[in-house]
């Protein structure tokens, strides 16, 4: 009785860490008090992926402007996003958990916000290892505002991607498929094709990444990736967007703007495009910059509009909902971000709270479980569309406790082929 006295509590300890480990990081959309969160690299809005060692800053405003104290941690994960059994402080140099310091209240506003900066590194840490990450912010309170998912990789071998038209003849119009190599060169790995893992991105998105995916088969030191199916996405259409740099006047793709408490952007009403065949219209796949063009730093004075977003009744629509969302929210499927149905109008319509500048969105459609129905896109799929891909190579060798990002692949489909 007093040796299971003992083991009991060992036991019941043991099990609550396999279950923290084991639990996947998801990220937490703000409350709608916090908008425009951003990671910042020179100046522009990125997508979260850096070279580990780069600098690169995470902002976001509070609308309240009460100049709040928030404080951030720092996660490291897995290849599947679960936490890593490393302690805190074998990937990180200091300690987190500290306050964000860098803070300023916008100025020359109708919408009152405080401005926030969190720079990695900073002069409390510094981040040792490459692989995913994921930053968390907390209120005084210590309760969870929001977090967000970021990726730091090496540069520790080369992965030429190309990209392909589908070689399925009912898709091969409407989906883009990726080539790709993992060079390992002279780089040491136990097991490589066991060891090394990979993600695809399309834009830098992780709602629709492809995970696990093996090699085809190997050419010397060369892992070779040449799947038919399991590596193609939806191609979609190019980005819609709208530009307010100048609040108070009509810019591209706005109808007419209001005054209220704030200013009001009218967009035009948009025709679904599923049926129209493709048009080539430059983006920026789905980003976004803050810009007002009468000010001297944007950060500060840029204000917030009503955008009022409508499209008209698509019939692809059964019983699912539809979204508009970019970058600018993180692609949230949220009910802020929820269109309405106006029955007498007989569209969709949407008012959402937008930074002033030149902002990209998309419509999407989701089921009521917020599955995206990519194959029935409201604006069509088409193999022409312009997309950035991401092939990222993860490794852990056999005796390692994380996973590593050792290597990055780009390629855009402009110069896609058959």
């Amino acid at each position: 009785m007093m040796i299971f006295k003992k083991i009991a509590p060992i036991f019941f300890f043991l099990t609550c860490l396999t279950n923290v480990f084991g639990q996947t990081e998801t990220e937490t959309n703000p409350p709608f008090n916090i908008k425009t969160v951003a990671f910042v690299q020179n100046g522009n809005v990125m997508i979260p992926m850096f070279r580990l060692g780069d600098p690169f800053e995470l902002q976001f405003d509070d609308l309240y402007g009460n100049e709040a104290d928030y404080y951030y941690t720092i996660t490291q994960c897995n290849y599947d996003w679960t936490p890593t059994q490393l302690a805190k402080m074998e990937y990180l140099q200091g300690m987190d958990n500290q306050r964000i310091m860098n803070y300023q209240n916008s100025f020359n506003t109708l919408q009152i916000y405080s401005h926030y900066s969190l720079s990695f590194p900073n002069r409390f840490n510094r981040i040792t290892k490459s692989g995913n990450y994921i930053v968390k912010v907390f209120d005084s309170n210590q309760e969870l505002v929001f977090s967000r998912k970021f990726m730091l990789y090496e540069e520790n071998l080369t992965i030429p991607v190309q990209v392909k038209r589908s070689r399925d003849i009912s898709t091969i119009n409407q989906m883009q498929n990726l080539d790709f190599v993992i060079k390992t060169g002279d780089n040491l790995f136990q097991n490589p094709a066991n060891n090394i893992k990979v993600v695809l991105l399309q834009n830098g998105r992780l709602d629709n990444a492809i995970y696990n995916i093996k090699p085809q088969y190997t050419i010397g030191n060369d892992m070779i990736y040449r799947y038919n199916k399991e590596t193609q996405f939806w191609a979609g259409n190019e980005f819609l967007y709208f530009e307010n740099k100048d609040i108070r006047g009509v810019g591209n793709n706005v109808l007419n703007v209001t005054a209220g408490e704030i200013y009001n952007s009218h967009l035009y009403q948009h025709e679904p495009r599923h049926d129209k065949g493709y048009t080539f219209a430059p983006d920026i796949n789905g980003n976004f910059m803050i810009n007002n063009r009468n000010a001297s730093n944007s950060d500060l004075e840029a204000d917030y509009a009503w955008v009022y977003f409508s499209l008209s009744a698509n019939p692809f629509i059964n019983n699912q909902d539809i979204y508009v969302n970019g970058l600018f929210n993180n692609y949230a499927l949220s009910d802020e971000n929820k269109m309405e149905y106006n029955k007498e109008r007989g569209i969709f319509e949407k008012a959402v709270l937008i930074k002033q500048g030149f902002t990209n969105y998309q419509f999407v459609i989701a089921d009521k479980k917020g599955k995206i129905d990519y194959e029935n896109a409201v604006d069509g799929n088409y193999y022409q569309t312009e997309n950035n891909y991401f092939v990222l190579a993860y490794y852990r060798g056999n005796n390692d406790r994380y996973d590593r990002i050792i290597g990055r692949g780009y390629a855009n489909s402009e110069n896609i082929t058959n």
